[in-house]
Order: structure tokens, then C-alpha cells, then sequence
């Protein structure tokens, strides 16, 4: 787990520095071999797989709730969120805890990838196709390269229950 200590270690340096430093920043994370990433603003810590304790009556993307040094936190699966197939969990996955809106998620990704900076002029916006599952959470494309990452809306992936429109 070597990269989960190098990125946690660069998530405390960039909350002891001034809040510009976190500003093109995104935490990169895999699913179904896309690279999706949020702003680093969000997220707090990356842990591995908890115990998670299922709870009755919420969406199947909700997987339950975890016990994060006495806090109860909602697990979401970012695969089941858009759609995607739902895999088994192994020694890569992991939990991203992000921070939005004074509520605190963790968000479970097959692997995570690196902290990038990706200025604002490299991230374009989402193509105007028809709204499919998923679509409705992405931001924006941002350029990496010859790569693209698809940069997530982390108001929208916790609180938009909306369906496609």
C-alpha cells in the first residue's frame, strides 16, 4: 500500500499549505479501466476496504456505513452509482473519503491512481450527447497528455437523485 501512503502524504502537505495550492488539483482513481478523477479539495483520506455494515432502505449504490475512528460514515460504490457491473473487491480497492457539503462519504474505486494538476485551461467541458447514467456527474475532460480523465462533479455524484433528462 505504498501509494496510498505517498498520496495521503501529499493530501496532509496540501491542507498545511494555503487553499490556492489545492486549486487544478484532482485525485485520479480507476473504474472499469477509466480514469476518473475529483478535486482534491473533497477528499480527506484514502483508506482500504472496511467492514462495512449494510443498512436497510437506501439506494443499491449505497453499500452501507463504516466505523471511521468513531464516525459513521455512507459508503457509496462509484462502479454501481454509474451503472457499471459490480466487481469483487481485492487488495487495489479502496475507499476514497471525500468531504462535500459538511458530509462526509466514502467513495469505494477499484484502484487510485496519483494527485494530478490539471489547469483549467486543459479541462474541457462534457460532450452535449444524451445524458446517460453517468453523465450527468462529469464536469468536465480534462487533458493529460494524450490521455483524457474524466473529472467528477462531487455535489452532483452524492446528491443528484434526478434521472437521465
Amino acid at each position: 500500500m505504498a501509494l496510498n501512503e505517498r498520496l495521503e502524504a501529499e493530501l496532509l502537505e496540501d491542507e498545511d499549505e494555503n487553499e490556492d495550492t489545492q486549486e487544478d488539483k484532482f485525485l485520479t482513481f480507476v473504474l472499469a479501466d477509466e480514469e476518473y478523477g475529483i478535486e482534491i479539495r473533497y477528499v480527506t483520506e484514502i483508506i482500504g476496504m472496511q467492514k462495512i455494515t449494510e443498512v436497510p432502505d437506501v439506494p443499491s449504490y449505497i453499500r452501507g456505513v463504516i466505523n471511521l475512528r468513531g464516525k459513521v460514515i455512507p459508503v457509496m460504490d462509484v462502479r454501481l452509482r454509474f451503472g457499471l457491473p459490480e466487481r469483487p473487491y481485492d487488495e487495489r480497492t479502496c475507499v476514497v473519503v471525500i468531504n462535500v457539503a459538511e458530509q462526509a462519504v466514502g467513495l469505494i474505486v477499484d484502484r487510485v491512481s496519483e494527485v494530478l494538476d490539471i489547469p483549467k485551461s486543459e479541462i474541457e467541458p462534457p460532450p452535449q450527447v444524451k445524458k446517460g447514467s453517468g453523465s450527468r456527474f462529469i464536469e468536465g475532460l480534462g487533458k493529460v497528455g494524450d490521455t483524457v480523465k474524466i473529472l467528477l462533479n462531487a455535489e452532483k455524484l452524492l446528491f443528484d437523485e434526478g434521472g437521465s433528462s
